[in-house]
């Protein structure tokens, strides 16, 4: 009687460690999961490209764009919105989605 006790105790015991264990795992230390801002990349040419910032916060990046120098026979659009997303990778966002004049990028918070 007292064998089949001291088993039912530990597969018990092992049951309440794995699942303590897994919902501690589970946790992401950099960010809340599910929980992200997002940055909108917004073509309109070389001088009216701009970022749209978490918070509403408009960024024009004509005098970024104006300093790359652009290869011949090169797509305008797709140089410059590579040129962009490039430095907002550096700042820690990464890819969410596109249509045809519009990136967006996110990253958790």
């Amino acid at each position: 009687m007292k064998k089949p006790f001291i088993t039912l105790a530990l597969i018990i015991a092992f049951g309440v460690g794995m699942l303590v264990t897994r919902l501690i795992a589970a946790e992401s230390p950099g960010h809340a999961p599910g929980r992200y801002e997002y940055v909108t990349i917004r073509w309109g040419g070389r001088d009216n490209t701009h970022i749209i910032r978490p918070g509403g916060k408009v960024e024009f990046v004509r005098d970024e764009l104006r300093r790359v120098e652009r290869p011949d026979r090169s797509d305008d659009r797709a140089l410059y919105m590579n040129v962009i997303m490039n430095g907002l990778v550096k700042e820690g966002w990464e890819f969410a989605g596109m249509t045809s004049d519009e990136i967006v990028m996110k990253r958790g918070i």
